[in-house]
C-alpha cells in the first residue's frame, strides 16, 4: 500500500462515518503512523508503507472512528505556536482559550505572580511563563493532570510551580497579583448534548460543574479576594450563554469588569478587579 492509497482509503472510510475534517484528520494519522511530518506525504506519494505503519494506521483509524479524539491518538495539540503533550488525564487545548492568555498577559506586565487553576494540560500555566517575566503557579484537584503539566513544563523549559489542590485552596493569603482559569463550566444535565469524543474521552471532573454550570465560576468569586494580593485580578474563559449570569455574579465585589469575544463574535473571556 502506497502512501497516496492508504491516505485516499483513510478518507474516504472517514467521510462514509461522518467523521470531521477527514481529509485533515487521515493525514495527521498517517502522519502520525509513519513518524513523518504533512509535506511529507504529497512529496513521496508512491512510497510504500512498511507493515507496521500499516498496522499502526488501521489502528488509529479505528480508534477515531470509535470516537476517540485525534489529539489523544498522536497526544499532541498546539497552542499558542506550542507542542502540547495531551491525554485522557486532562482537556484537549481549544483555540478560544488563547484569548484567555492574551487578556491574561495584558495583566502580567505589572504582576509578580499568577496563578492557573485547573491547570491541566498545563497550556496556559506554561504559556505564560514563556511569554510573560512573572512567577506562575499552577493548581489542579487531579495528581494525573498535574504530572501531565509539569511534564509539558519540563519539555518547554517553562518554570510553573505546580500544586495539587482543589481550586484555590491552598494558596496563602493575598499572595497571587492575578488568578486566571478556565474552569468546568459544562451543567451536569447537558451531557448528552455534547459530542461523543468529549462526553466518552475528555476528563469528566474538568467538564462538569454542577446542575447550572455557574458552581466553580461562583466558588472561584468567593475565595479569589482571598488569594488576591489587593487590587489584583481574575481572568476566566467563559462558557455559552455564562456572560450574563458570571458578570451580574462578580458585579457586587469587582470592578473593571470586561467581557471579550473570541473570534467568532461570542463572549469568551471575563477578567474583573477586586477592590476590597
Amino acid at each position: 500500500m502506497t502512501i497516496q492509497t492508504a491516505l485516499r482509503q483513510g478518507v474516504e472510510l472517514l467521510e462514509r462515518e461522518a467523521v470531521g475534517a477527514p481529509r485533515l484528520t487521515a493525514e495527521v494519522l498517517l502522519c502520525h503512523a509513519l513518524g513523518r511530518q504533512r509535506p511529507y506525504l504529497y512529496a513521496h506519494p508512491e512510497e510504500e508503507l512498511s507493515e507496521p505503519a500499516r498496522l499502526d494506521f488501521g489502528r488509529y483509524l479505528q480508534e477515531r472512528l470509535n470516537g476517540k479524539p485525534t489529539q489523544y491518538i498522536t497526544g499532541r495539540q498546539e497552542f499558542y505556536g506550542r507542542e502540547f503533550r495531551v491525554g485522557p488525564e486532562a482537556l484537549i487545548p481549544r483555540p478560544e482559550t488563547e484569548h484567555v492568555v492574551e487578556t491574561a498577559l495584558a495583566l502580567c506586565g505589572a504582576a509578580t505572580r499568577v496563578v492557573d487553576v485547573g491547570c491541566g494540560s498545563g497550556a496556559i500555566a506554561v504559556t505564560l511563563a514563556l511569554e510573560s517575566a512573572a512567577e506562575v503557579w499552577a493548581t489542579d484537584i487531579s495528581l494525573d493532570a498535574i504530572a501531565l503539566a509539569s511534564a509539558n513544563a519540563r519539555r518547554l523549559g517553562a518554570r510553573v510551580n505546580f500544586v495539587a489542590c482543589d481550586l484555590l485552596s491552598a494558596l496563602p493569603n493575598g499572595s497571587m497579583d492575578v488568578v486566571v482559569s478556565n474552569p468546568p463550566y459544562v451543567p451536569d444535565g447537558e451531557a448528552a448534548g455534547l459530542a461523543r469524543e468529549i462526553r466518552e474521552h475528555e476528563p469528566p471532573v474538568a467538564l462538569y460543574a454542577g446542575p447550572t454550570g455557574l458552581e466553580i465560576y461562583r466558588r472561584l468569586e468567593r475565595d479569589a479576594p482571598r488569594a488576591l494580593k489587593p487590587g489584583g485580578s481574575m481572568v476566566l474563559e467563559l462558557g455559552f450563554k455564562m456572560a450574563g449570569p458570571v458578570e451580574r455574579m462578580f458585579s457586587a465585589r469587582w470592578r473593571d469588569i470586561r467581557i471579550t469575544p473570541d473570534l467568532a463574535g461570542i463572549p469568551r473571556v471575563f477578567s474583573a478587579r477586586f477592590v476590597p
